[in-house]
């Protein structure tokens, strides 16, 4: 089988706040895929940013008496720190405020108003008489005229409406407190009416790979009929706006970002010798996957597909929506300022990342919501990530005695095992269901174990070293292996077990041998107990 062309998209995190272990739990399923996808020998590109731009920012900004550029830059450089961490594997972590990407934004949006996708229209829009300024919709609070609870004007939290012009009119300035108003004002739309045809029909061809969550948002946005959406705000910070006549005026974040996976891509691709329509045109065996919470979903499925569609140059459309449902802590909604939860960086301060991934992929919010509880992860750490994963090492590598890997014969069964595991684990993954991959896995972790107990090395020694060496030599093999099927969810441990087994780097390929006589001073143990 050929090379696939494949691009993973991040969602793209605002840069005004930490992130929590919910958003890395969200996140995750991005590195899992383009992990697995360059085992599997493709061309992956795996790409995402800081958010610098939107309402989020300048908000904080302004409650700080700070720059919107001070803010982002911070919390960017945070994000870099936390993904570093958490051994996310992107080959371009950007932001939104760089110029390149601003560049290639404006030709983009000035494509699609020259294509005829983007009108100017009048219209009265929310405005503070207090405050004296026109306001975003996440500057406005409301009750949600979908489930009644309090909400901003841009999403519901609680049931993911999108509240209409219509209704935004109902609401409050969220700074003062006020009655808003209305003002007329000169604004530009984005034609989304006009691709309702075309997403339809390829949603319907593509949706069998997405999670129910992703299926069913996107499916109640085509039954209502999509709706012509604004594209500029009345702010002074994000990307200027490049048709004649809104030089006041910044681009909405909602275009800026999720424009960004191909400008990074245009990116990578010129400091490269790879060619960027690769990726995002058809007839190049390519595919797209776009990973992120369920609150991301439309902008993904339905906003940026038009977005594509409305360049008229045969662009190829995400292909897979991957959508999480939210992590709790302690069956609480995370929440900084009621002390709920932690964030991301200060979990690894307390726990090892490895450990973190395991956990946040095998326990993950896939199908529902899902719960962090200290006291679950240091269980999950010491009963399986250390006492399974990391005693098989230990007692196989370790052998009291043992200084130097013995040449033996692999077993027959155990092969035949491991090939089974590889197209198990291997066909999960595509179907994104990453928390049973992990299942898989472990569970040849198990089989190890038993095979170990059962062949009773530590008699073997003494009576039978040609058993001895075969069952020593058996589990080293399903070791290296291992370092294959974690990789996805284990990094750092791979990489410490190719370096003890001398492996070259991983793929999705069954090893069936590892060189003997390879000196084991230098093993250490994976993991240790918290």
């Amino acid at each position: 089988m050929s090379k696939r062309n494949i691009i993973i998209g991040g969602a793209w995190p605002y840069a005004n706040s930490s992130l929590h272990l919910g958003h890395i739990a969200g996140l995750i399923s991005g590195d899992v895929l383009a992990r697995f996808f360059r085992l599997k020998g493709d061309n992956v590109l795996y790409v995402s940013g800081s958010d610098c731009h939107g309402t989020p920012i300048t908000e904080r900004a302004r409650k700080e008496g700070k720059n919107p550029r001070d803010i982002s830059s911070f919390y960017d450089e945070e994000f870099n720190k936390m993904f570093d961490g958490y051994s996310f594997s992107y080959d371009l972590f950007s932001k939104t405020d760089n110029e390149y990407h601003k560049a290639k934004v404006q030709e983009l949006v000035r494509k699609l108003y020259d294509n005829g996708y983007v009108y100017e229209k009048i219209e009265m829009e929310p405005y503070c008489e207090k405050c004296n300024r026109f306001l975003s919709d996440r500057e406005i609070v409301l009750e949600c005229p979908e489930c009644g609870k309090e909400t901003k004007g841009d999403q519901c939290d609680n049931c993911l409406h999108v509240p209409n012009t219509e209704e935004l009119m109902q609401g409050n300035c969220i700074e003062c407190g006020t009655k808003i108003s209305q003002r007329e004002n000169k604004v530009l739309y984005l034609a989304l009416s006009k691709f309702q045809k075309q997403i339809e029909a390829h949603t319907e061809k593509v949706n069998h790979e997405w999670r129910i969550n992703a299926k069913n948002e996107t499916a109640k946005y085509l039954k209502q009929g999509l709706v012509d959406r604004a594209i500029t705000r009345n702010l002074d910070w994000g990307v200027d706006v490049p048709i004649e006549g809104y030089e006041d005026k910044k681009l909405y974040v909602w275009i800026d970002a999720v424009l960004g996976y191909l400008t990074d891509t245009m990116f990578l691709c010129e400091n490269s010798n790879k060619s960027w329509e690769d990726f995002w045109k058809e007839g190049n065996n390519n595919k797209i996957y776009m990973c992120h919470g369920k609150d991301n979903i439309v902008f993904h499925s339905i906003i940026l597909n038009a977005l594509l569609l409305g360049q008229k140059e045969n662009y190829h459309l995400v292909d897979t929506i991957v959508s999480a449902e939210y992590l709790n802590y302690n069956d609480q909604k995370f929440s900084k300022s009621k002390g709920i939860g932690m964030t991301a960086l200060e979990a690894l301060d307390i726990y090892p990342s490895d450990s973190l991934r395991f956990y946040l992929i095998s326990n993950g919010p896939e199908k529902k919501d899902t719960n962090f509880s200290p006291d679950e992860f240091v269980a999950v750490h010491n009963n399986e990530i250390l006492n399974k994963f990391g005693n098989l090492v230990n007692r196989t590598l370790k052998f009291k005695g043992l200084e130097e890997l013995p040449e033996g014969k692999l077993d027959d069964k155990i092969l035949e095992e491991l090939k089974v595991t590889y197209q198990k684990v291997g066909n999960l993954i595509e179907k994104l269901e990453f928390r049973e991959a992990m299942r898989e896995v472990m569970k040849m972790v198990e089989s190890a174990n038993k095979y170990y107990d059962t062949r009773e090395p530590w008699k073997q020694k003494k009576e039978d070293i040609a058993g001895f060496n075969d069952t020593i030599y058996t589990c080293a093999v399903i070791i290296a292996n291992l370092s294959n099927l974690f990789e996805v969810a284990m990094p750092k441990a791979c990489a410490k077990l190719r370096e003890y087994l001398k492996l070259e780097k991983p793929s999705w390929e069954v090893i069936t041998a590892v060189k003997s006589n390879i000196k084991l001073s230098n093993v250490e143990p994976l993991f240790n107990r918290i």
